[in-house]
């Protein structure tokens, strides 16, 4: 069994060791990429196990279709809807999943190809999409996107504090003729943004925020921590890995709230062991990639992953 890998996966041995792979369990990788982390899982896998791929990009899905391979379902879908794509697989919530494995945000490839127009290395159709076949590209919404939401998401996805004259920038140049490349989006940012940190290009915190907002990023992954930890079998592992603060941020306070007992109001004749249990352990601290696969990928530097285990239902 052979997946094609083109790209250099993060944190591959890390994230699957992480996963404490059984040879004959049930897995799930969110975000297939180019199927890396999977290619992995399914070689600890014995012939009994199972991997459920998930993925929205359509180049992604038409390398993992060129493996057969029984112990593997890949399937055309964003990782929001988890508990469907589970369900779709024949796998019941009830029976659970012995691993949850999310490496987040855009791939090297995603980027790497211009005519994406993920990135303003090149000028190519300002789209941005993951998903090609459905909803609208960058250029269609800065289009229609008013001022004021235009600057919220290039302030709360890039952090970018020019967000207002970015906003008021586009929405003047749109009278004149729409922004339809990556390329006229970057110049147009350059322009407005006179001052930024050395080596670093005026229009990254932009793109970056479109990326996220046209993708619904950091609103799937709210969504799927939830359904990834109910799907979870007792002493299952969460396996996370995000790229950026924002995503990071929410993954750390999902898994720190989950792996602290019910709160409960202050003075309450309550015992500790009359407390509802945490749902999660946290095992381990966060992971970066270490000095080596930096040097020899440096989009690793940024990678932080954070690992939790499944307790006992607070149910039972």
């Amino acid at each position: 069994m052979s997946l094609p890998s083109p790209h250099q996966t993060v944190l591959l041995r890390e994230a699957v060791d992480a996963l404490a792979v059984k040879p004959s369990g049930i897995y799930i990788d969110g975000t297939f990429g180019r199927g890396g982390h999977s290619r992995a899982i399914l070689e600890r896998l014995g012939p009994g196990g199972r991997l459920v791929a998930l993925d929205r990009d359509l180049e992604a899905l038409t390398l993992a279709g060129e493996t057969a391979d029984a112990r593997l379902v890949v399937m055309h879908q964003c990782f929001g809807d988890l508990t469907g794509a589970l369900r779709r697989a024949g796998i019941e919530t009830v029976e659970g999943v012995d691993g949850v494995l999310l490496d987040i945000g855009v791939s090297s490839p995603q980027l790497d190809d211009g005519t994406r127009g993920f990135s303003f290395r090149y000028d190519a159709p300002l789209d941005m999409r993951m998903d090609t076949t459905q909803g609208e590209t960058a250029a269609q919404w800065l289009h229609r996107a008013g001022a004021q939401e235009i600057t919220e998401v290039i302030r709360n996805y890039g952090e970018e504090r020019f967000a207002f004259q970015i906003a008021k920038t586009i929405v003047a140049a749109r009278r004149e003729r729409p922004l339809a490349t990556t390329g006229d989006l970057a110049k147009l940012v350059r322009e407005t943004v006179r001052t930024r940190e050395p080596g670093k290009d005026a229009a990254t915190r932009t793109f970056q925020a479109l990326r996220i907002h046209i993708n619904q990023e950091l609103e799937q992954l709210a969504l799927v921590l939830p359904q990834a930890m109910a799907a979870l079998k007792q002493g299952g592992r969460l396996v996370v890995i995000s790229f950026h603060s924002l995503e990071d941020r929410i993954v750390k306070r999902f898994m720190r709230d989950e792996a602290i007992a019910d709160h409960m109001p202050r003075r309450l004749p309550l015992r500790a062991a009359d407390l509802p249990p945490p749902c999660l352990r946290l095992v381990g601290k966060p992971v970066r990639a270490g000095a080596v696969e930096v040097a020899a990928n440096p989009r690793a530097r940024s990678a932080v992953m954070r690992v939790a285990e499944k307790l006992a239902s607070r149910a039972a």
